[in-house]
């Protein structure tokens, strides 16, 4: 029999510091963990891995719906913590239409510049989205293409 706690029967909560603890067993010292999606792209509320600070899984979560709802906000909230990946609205300007090219965006969180080294820093997702690396290795979705602005689109198709 596994010593983890079952996904449903969570004790999880936020400390002083506002770190996740998991109690494993009652009576057990609380521990600091992390969740990890499996599938962050794929199947984002299913395979939820909660990680102990030295890698190692403490609680596997098979389905994200299916907890309760208070250990499943704060397991979401974390997520949110964890996973920056700005959206983008709207793609103002690009410096050249071969790469390297620096385009200037309108995100989610605000408007900045990203640099795509190559086309095939443009991923197409399974859902019709897209996802754009930029050099220094962070990620942007544009998770409907369609959705953009007929300017975007122009300037997005030349890439792709």
């Amino acid at each position: 029999m596994s010593d983890q706690p079952l996904a449903t029967e969570l004790d999880l909560h936020r400390d002083p510091l506002g770190r996740l603890m998991l109690r494993a067993r009652p009576g057990a010292p609380a521990e600091e963990v992390s969740p990890v999606r499996a599938f962050p792209l794929a199947a984002a509320d299913e395979g939820v891995s909660l990680l102990g600070s030295d890698g190692h899984e403490r609680c596997w979560i098979p389905r994200l719906f299916e907890l309760p709802a208070a250990p499943r906000e704060l397991i979401l909230e974390a997520l949110a913590e964890a996973e920056f990946m700005p959206k983008i609205l709207r793609i103002r300007s690009v410096s050249t239409f071969s790469t390297p090219s620096t385009w200037a965006i309108d995100t989610d969180r605000g408007a900045t510049e990203l640099v795509l080294k190559g086309e095939e820093d443009i991923r197409r997702l399974a859902d019709g989205g897209l996802l754009v690396a930029d050099t220094l290795g962070l990620q942007f979705s544009i998770p409907d293409p369609k959705t953009l602005d007929r300017h975007s689109k122009r300037l997005l198709e030349r890439f792709l």
